[in-house]
């Protein structure tokens, strides 16, 4: 999560865990509202404790006390919601992720059965989740987007090891983020491949989300990003590329024998206007359109 966008003063707020509790209990109320004595009862407190919590949120804007008789109701402010649960989303992924990642593991160990056992499976969703949240800065949909890396390093290792009897060819796009290059050269080459290639992308340092301007670049020429978010660069995925396509992220990519390698100079579309942008998207797809050619002769 981006946390420059959250003020300082709600950011302290919300690390005294019981306040973060009680914004919680609010969200996850099927009213969307809770009262003092429901909140004291649900957190073992007294009410004056409650209350004071309380009267700090209000003041601060992230709550709304509504009165009905003598019951004061509280509720979240209805512009404050998504900003909060982004920071309760972190606040809490740690003592989320057991359950979560048991769960998602279970589910990858059927999806996988008989390709790779369960410890296999749990190891890859445990260190894919630990990825994600150590060099994306991710946390919200931190479970989903754990359960897609792990799915998709597992179907990359899989692949690694029968490629001899895979002759669909995958492409690996490499840059820096993972929030801008590589991610519209992997959208282009989708959406003119289909499934005819296999696609993926990574990031030697992988921002927290695909760059809005990017986004609005390819849905300029009809392409979609779909689901696709920034992700680090792990071995797996490089031992299944036939061709691995690096961007301006230097040495960072290992090399092995038997892959194809290009090194694509492409300006950063960070922080550039739209129009810069558009210009870098039609090298790409440029460039794209040259590699699929490639890929369809060499297929022949």
């Amino acid at each position: 999560m981006d946390t420059d966008s959250v003020p300082s003063a709600v950011l302290r707020l919300l690390a005294d865990p019981t306040r973060a509790r009680i914004l919680g209990l609010i969200m996850d109320s099927p009213t969307g509202r809770r009262s003092v004595g429901e909140l004291a009862a649900e957190l073992r407190l007294r009410q004056p404790t409650v209350s004071h919590h309380l009267k700090a949120l209000v003041g601060e804007g992230l709550l709304e006390r509504t009165p009905e008789g003598r019951v004061a109701w509280y509720s979240m402010q209805p512009d404050q919601a998504d900003r909060v649960a982004e920071v309760l989303t972190g606040s809490h992924a740690t003592a989320m992720a057991e359950g979560v990642l048991e769960r998602i593991a279970a589910d990858l160990s059927g999806r996988f059965a008989g390709v790779f056992g369960p410890e296999t499976v749990e190891r890859y969703v445990r260190e894919s989740y630990a990825l994600l949240a150590e060099n994306a800065r991710i946390t919200r949909y931190l479970p989903s987007l754990t359960s897609r890396f792990a799915s998709d390093r597992l179907s990359a290792l899989s692949r690694s090891e029968s490629a001899a009897l895979d002759h669909v060819p995958e492409v690996l796009f490499v840059c820096v983020q993972n929030a801008g290059r590589s991610q519209m050269a992997a959208a282009i080459l989708r959406q003119l491949a289909g499934d005819a290639v296999r696609v993926r992308t990574a990031g030697s340092a992988p921002a927290s989300a695909v760059r809005s301007v990017v986004i609005t670049a390819l849905d300029e020429i009809g392409v979609s990003i779909g689901g696709e978010f920034p992700k680090p660069l792990t071995d797996e995925v490089v031992r299944a590329a036939d061709v691995v396509i690096t961007m301006g992220c230097g040495d960072a990519c290992p090399v092995y024998p038997g892959r194809r390698y290009l090194d694509w100079e492409i300006a950063d579309p960070v922080g550039l206007p739209i129009g810069r942008v558009r210009e870098i998207r039609d090298d790409i797809e440029a460039r794209v359109r040259a590699l699929l050619e490639s890929l369809t002769v060499n297929a022949v």
